[in-house]
């Protein structure tokens, strides 16, 4: 069997899983059924014939492929998440597989008229002949990550069924909980072993990522006081109004939709309430520490400043700090994203080193002491109903892996 299909076999199995995470869980991982999926990966990787492979207590994998060689190198690790966005439903995936894509747009779901649109996502055609795989238009595809589980899984077999190919130790992670932001909250660093790592939790093909966003969460709670419509002149303190004024006072170009590269934004993500009381919450980022700094000064300002308004305690504002621009752990050892532009090009992939406009596991890695840049996994539209990946895209991200710890081994 190809690497290729060995790829679409075990996509296909992992998204049959609903691994979604919940962020308003109080356990970890925040759902069981990342337990199993784990229990699961643990059980495949040693039947692939790896003996040192264990599930821990919060559900981490750790696994280790010995050296076959004498020679000291530094040892590699590769990460992927098991979870997907608990923004969109992850159950009952129905994947639609479109062999010899013809670069036209492709109908998801005919009866409600749900169509991946090439004129909305033009690069569609970047992959006109190759195989792609689609949802059908009602959950998300579940390619963040379990392609890359996929292409770890199966870099990893090629290494242990090709035991000529000469290599160092290699550490391989599944984390559960990345997508909402508690990845690597128990994650044990010096356990895992690893000299670097390198996630592969990207988008398209080529990206190479070491820089990520600086980013906090904000909580504003606001108190109304709530008066019979009829007898509220002068009394009543609508919440909701509040609210509205709070989000108003923000500046509107600095939203995730006008913003690119290294613009930062301030993103509104949930709102609720009644007129008695209301809670609005932030996403905040920017890739700089300086105005990082500034939009959470921004934010607390505005809250001083309402407060002064409608009264001392009206508005509430807890901002809290997520994670932070691995950029100043990488630049160091920046020979390990040099690495992976040798593995890329090595295997025809023309590197595109970008700012990663979100946070990955690996962003606290490299805080905790573990460098850990970002390689592509393949897909797009992560989180959606219009998410896709090319099949050909998994595959060269497995042939990038293999191509890092040759280089590595070679150093």
């Amino acid at each position: 069997m190809t690497m290729k299909q060995k790829i679409l076999d075990r996509f296909l199995h992992y998204i049959s899983f609903d691994t979604k995470s919940d962020e308003n869980a109080t356990v970890f991982p925040s759902t069981e059924s990342q337990r199993a999926f784990a229990n699961m990966l643990c059980e495949e990787l040693k039947s692939i014939g790896i003996s040192k492979a264990e599930v821990d207590s919060n559900s981490y994998v750790y696994a280790t492929l010995p050296a076959n060689i004498t020679d000291k190198v530094p040892v590699v690790g590769f990460i992927a998440h098991m979870d997907t966005s608990p923004d969109m439903p992850g159950n009952d995936i129905k994947p639609q597989i479109i062999k010899n894509y013809d670069g036209k747009d492709i109908v998801l779901k005919a009866s409600k008229n749900i169509v991946l649109k090439t004129s909305e996502y033009p690069e569609l055609k970047n992959y006109v002949g190759q195989t792609i795989i689609t949802t059908d238009g009602t959950t998300l595809l579940g390619a963040d990550d379990k392609a890359g589980v996929a292409e770890i899984m199966t870099a990893i077999e090629y290494l242990i069924q090709h035991p000529e190919i000469p290599h160092g130790e290699i550490k391989i992670g599944f984390t559960p909980d990345e997508e909402i932001g508690r990845g690597v909250d128990y994650f044990n660093v010096k356990k895992f072993g690893a000299d670097f790592a390198y996630t592969l939790d990207g988008g398209e093909i080529g990206e190479l990522e070491y820089e990520n966003f600086n980013a906090a969460g904000a909580v504003i709670n606001i108190k109304g006081n709530n008066i019979h419509p009829g007898y509220a002149k002068d009394k009543m303190l609508n919440a909701l109004h509040l609210a509205s004024e709070f989000n108003s006072l923000l500046p509107p170009h600095e939203r995730p939709e006008h913003t690119t590269g290294y613009e930062g934004f301030y993103h509104l993500v949930k709102t609720e309430g009644s007129v008695e009381s209301a809670t609005i919450q932030y996403i905040i980022r920017d890739h700089n520490k300086i105005p990082f700094e500034l939009r959470k000064k921004t934010i607390r300002g505005i809250a001083d400043f309402m407060n002064s308004k409608y009264g001392n305690g009206v508005i509430t504002a807890e901002v809290k700090d997520q994670y932070f621009n691995m950029k100043e752990k990488i630049e160091p050892v920046y020979h390990i994203v040099e690495y992976a532009q040798k593995a890329m090009i090595q295997a025809g992939v023309e590197p595109r080193i970008i700012p990663i406009r979100g946070g990955t596991d690996g962003a606290r890695l490299s805080f905790m002491g573990l460098p850990c840049p970002n390689i592509f996994a393949g897909g797009h539209n992560f989180h959606g109903k219009f998410e896709y990946v090319p099949l050909e895209s998994m595959e060269k991200a497995a042939q990038v892996m293999l191509n890092i710890i040759q280089t590595v081994q070679n150093k």
